[in-house]
């Protein structure tokens, strides 16, 4: 056994070295290993390596040892991150990752369906991405296949955000969508054990407290990662073992990319100091992650003075005050919504003066209301994104679902009212209608009202709570308001006398 143990260091370093010392010493451990209970010489050793060494990489032979599925079943329920009988939505760019993730779903026996997102960032490379991940979800897993396009570019001058910054709100806002209107336990994502040791170093250059050196959480809200009990080198070796086809993106190569300069540049530096820096860096950030975790414990004890109830997070401003210094503690309680110390120091300065004041990190939005604070995801407060809706279309599923029907207005016809059901002059509208969200300068005309109205006055009126607003959805027509859905219809648009077609929505589900 010591002879395996030095030729698996020698080889490929800690990680494996350290795998295979764990199995061959201890028989409790997690997936046995009978070949090597066989060799019981230094020459049957030496001798199955030789053989074994003509036809496949060590990786390969150690993977006879360790069977990659067990792992990734044992992790699963390990850290209790679905049941067995749970539909997954797996996030899948077309990458060696996901593409592993898919497979390992697959041969599992998990039920999933895919998601995958075309940012338009790299023309023709992106949508050959998309194609591919498409025609394999279909043909190789007969699996549902969700895709969508985003103009990153756009959004992301238009929010101010590194195009990044702008990929990764878009992808999980639309992913908690797709969630939310389907069956869907959870959200997977491919993040590996070398995405974790990345993420430890961009955190550590660009300044965190030690939430953000304890790398990426196993589960975090709806979002789970099944794949870090794996490195890399394990995902590539088990793709190419099982012929599977994937993607490559070309930006993982570009060093302009903080992450893509640790992976090739500081990381292999490192390595060349200390061979088992990888292992040990693990072993790290997990004696971190306990850390933080008697640290929570310890401030929850403390000042329980943060609340959650239906997705939503309040913190008294009040009691927020009574700890010093404010800034580090809300930062230790909320940067787990991805909001950073800068941000925690601005909203500590302005959140006795400022009601209604916004801020945004990649995943969450904080408004500082009167008495609290409040954080919910993006998915809760969606961004200007617009969904048509065509004329013969019978029904929607997103962002709403929709049921859409054109009727004759006869004598004989009633008008419905209910908050979830609007009726509207056919003849006045222009298709496709759209949904959107409200934004700051909107009005309409409410039924009954001559005048117009800005919408943020009519909230007020209505007393529509400010967590509740960025929920609301606008149905329009030519970028008029129609409809402030489930709330009120417009004056413009309402069926009179003269009304000869009827175009009704009703809010279903």
């Amino acid at each position: 056994m010591k002879i395996i143990r030095t030729f698996a260091a020698q080889y490929k370093g800690g990680d494996v070295a350290q795998l295979v010392e764990q199995r061959t010493e201890n028989p409790c451990v997690t997936g046995s290993i009978p070949v090597v209970a066989t060799l019981s010489t230094s020459f049957d050793v030496l001798f199955f390596l030789q053989k074994s060494l003509q036809t496949r990489s060590l990786f390969g032979i150690l993977s006879t040892f360790v069977d990659m599925i067990d792992r990734f079943k044992n992790f699963i329920q390990q850290q209790h991150l679905f049941a067995a009988e749970d539909t997954i939505l797996l996030a899948v760019s077309g990458g060696v990752d996901s593409m592993v993730m898919v497979d390992l779903f697959h041969q599992a026996g998990y039920p999933f369906a895919i998601a995958h997102c075309n940012f338009s960032l790299r023309d023709a490379e992106s949508d050959e991405d998309e194609l591919s991940v498409r025609t394999i979800a279909k043909e190789k897993y007969g699996a549902e296949c969700f895709c969508k396009r985003f103009d990153t570019k756009s959004y992301a001058k238009q929010q101010k955000l590194s195009i990044q910054e702008a990929a990764r709100a878009l992808r999980y806002e639309w992913f908690e969508l797709l969630r939310s209107q389907h069956p869907f336990t959870a959200i997977a994502t491919a993040h590996h054990k070398d995405d974790q040791i990345e993420t430890f170093f961009i955190n550590l250059l660009r300044g965190t407290g030690i939430s953000g050196l304890t790398g990426i959480p196993q589960q975090q809200n709806h979002i789970i990662r099944p794949l870090l009990f794996a490195s890399r080198s394990e995902i590539e070796a088990f793709a190419n073992e099982n012929k599977i086809a994937f993607r490559n993106d070309s930006s993982n190569a570009d060093n302009k990319y903080l992450r893509n300069k640790i992976r090739h540049q500081l990381l292999p530096l490192l390595e060349e100091l200390n061979p088992h820096f990888t292992a040990t860096l693990q072993q790290t950030i997990g004696n971190l992650h306990h850390t933080e975790r008697i640290y929570r414990e310890f401030l929850a004890l403390q000042n329980p003075l943060v609340e959650s109830h239906d997705g939503v997070v309040k913190i008294s401003i009040s009691e927020l005050k009574k700890l010093q210094p404010c800034a580090h503690y809300l930062y230790e309680y909320i940067a787990r919504f991805g909001f950073n110390a800068a941000q925690c120091q601005d909203i500590c300065t302005v959140m006795e003066s400022n009601s209604g004041k916004e801020f945004f990190s990649a995943t969450n939005r904080l408004l500082i209301d009167r008495q609290c604070l409040f954080i919910e995801p993006l998915a809760a407060s969606p961004t200007l994104q617009h969904y048509s809706i065509e004329e013969h279309e019978k029904s929607i599923m997103l962002p709403l679902n929709l049921q859409l029907s054109h009727h004759k207005k006869t004598e004989k016809t009633l008008l419905k009212l209910d908050k979830d059901c609007g009726s509207f002059d056919r003849d006045k509208l222009i298709f496709p209608l759209s949904l959107r969200r409200w934004k700051q300068g909107d009005y309409f005309y409410p039924l009954g009202m001559k005048s117009r109205k800005k919408l943020s006055d009519f909230f007020i009126d209505t007393k529509i709570p400010r967590t509740e607003k960025s929920k609301i959805w606008l149905l329009c027509s030519d970028d008029k308001i129609v409809w402030v859905v489930g709330h009120r219809i417009d004056e413009r648009f309402k069926v009179d006398e003269g009304t000869r077609r009827i175009y009704k929505v009703v809010v279903s589900g």
